[in-house]
Formats: structure tokens, sequence, C-alpha cells
């Protein structure tokens, strides 16, 4: 199986340093990530980042938690944090860090417990993949929130992508596809998957939350169309 981020993740905690992850999209091409972003500190991360860990509450589950830079920071404040990975190889190295609680599960199949909070950050609603995969997703989250849960989520507005140098936005209006579902392609040494991936305006998942009756409102704006958001 291809894991080019359980790869690299796993690299740069053995050795230190690692090659740049590559991403090509349907929109861009050779985007270049340092795998040493992946394993930040608090000091860091974005102020959305920061504002979720600070709203953090109670139980928490830590959806595709990746190196555990956010559940490590959890668990050293003395959060009851579980973190939930995919990836084999990451896995391993959630576990190396001393993160007390790591399951290995889809995301979908996953239900043994509730929890207070459940966080999804660094574009937590990309896992989606699309508006119907992202309410599918939500779906499934509420069956995982107690009573008096929060889902703290981050995502972006890429509507900026598309803007022309006069200022008119530029989208295919004939399209059925929701502009922000993008295809994706990541590569790391020779290791490449593909999957989609999800970027959605604040409006439209205000929209999708009163759909599935969740109570969205938006925490924070970020600095590049991106924005924190908390559903109840």
């Amino acid at each position: 199986m291809n894991d080019p981020f359980g790869e690299a993740i796993s690299d740069y905690f053995e050795k230190g340093k690692a090659p740049k992850i590559t991403i090509n999209t349907n929109y861009t091409e050779d985007e270049q990530i340092p795998v040493s972003y992946l394993f930040r500190t608090e000091k860091e991360m974005p102020d959305i980042e920061i504002t979720a860990l600070k709203l953090c509450k109670g139980k928490v589950l830590d959806i595709g938690a990746a190196a555990g830079c956010h559940s490590i920071v959890l668990q050293q404040k003395g959060y009851n944090i579980t973190a939930l990975e995919i990836s084999e190889r990451a896995v391993e190295v959630l576990k190396k860090r001393g993160i007390q609680k790591v399951i290995r599960e889809d995301i979908y199949s996953y239900s043994a417990k509730k929890y207070d909070t459940i966080l999804l950050l660094m574009n937590g609603a990309g896992i989606g993949g699309t508006i119907a995969g992202l309410k599918k997703l939500l779906l499934h989250l509420k069956t995982l929130l107690n009573e008096k849960g929060q889902i703290l989520i981050d995502s972006s507005d890429i509507k900026y992508l598309f803007e022309e140098e006069d200022g008119s936005v530029w989208i295919d209006l004939n399209s059925k596809k929701y502009y922000g579902e993008m295809e994706y392609e990541v590569t790391y040494k020779k290791s490449t998957t593909k999957f989609e991936w999800l970027f959605i305006d604040f409006n439209s998942l205000k929209n999708i939350a009163k759909e599935l009756d969740l109570n969205c409102t938006q925490v924070l704006k970020g600095d590049h169309f991106d924005y924190l958001a908390k559903l109840k």
C-alpha cells in the first residue's frame, strides 16, 4: 500500500530529516510541503490551530492525527486525547512519540466511544473529499458526540484561485462539481497516492450543517481565506 505521508513521517522521526512531500492537484502543480511542518510545535502553529486547541474540552478525538502535533500539545496540557490515524507507519510514530491513546482505523468505521470534542485540523473538511462526502462524514461524527459535544473543523474558500486581474471570479457555472472539490496526487520518494480533497467556504459549510441539524458558527478567520468553525 502506497503511504507517502506515513513514509515521510517515519523518515523524519527516525532520521531528523526527509525530502519534501510533493502535491499536484487539478488546479495546482508541484507544491512542496516540508515534512517538518507535520511536527510543528504549538508556537509554530497558525492562530486557527492554537484557537482550536484552546477550545477543546472533555474527551477529545483528534482525527487524522498524522505526526501528532495537536495530540501532543493537548496531552501535555492534561487533556484526555485519542489520536485516530489510518496510516500504519504514522501510528507507529504516534506511539513512539508518547501519545497514550492511539487508534489505527478509518473514521467511517470507528464507533467505539463518544467524545466531547472532535478535532479536524489542517483543512479538516478535506477528509470529506466532496460535498456529499462531507455530509456523510458529519452525519457519522454526530454519532460520536456526547450530548453537548462539539466539532472543531477548519477549511478555506479557494475561490481566490479563480480570480482575474480585474477582481472578477471565473468559475465554470455549468459544472455540477463544487469548485472546492479537488483531486490530489501526493508523492514522497517513489510512493504516490491519489484522493479527493475538499475545501469549502463557510456559508456552504453552515448550510450543510443546518441540513444535518447542527449549529455552525465561525470562530475565527485566518489570513488567507481560511477559517475555524464550531459545530454543535
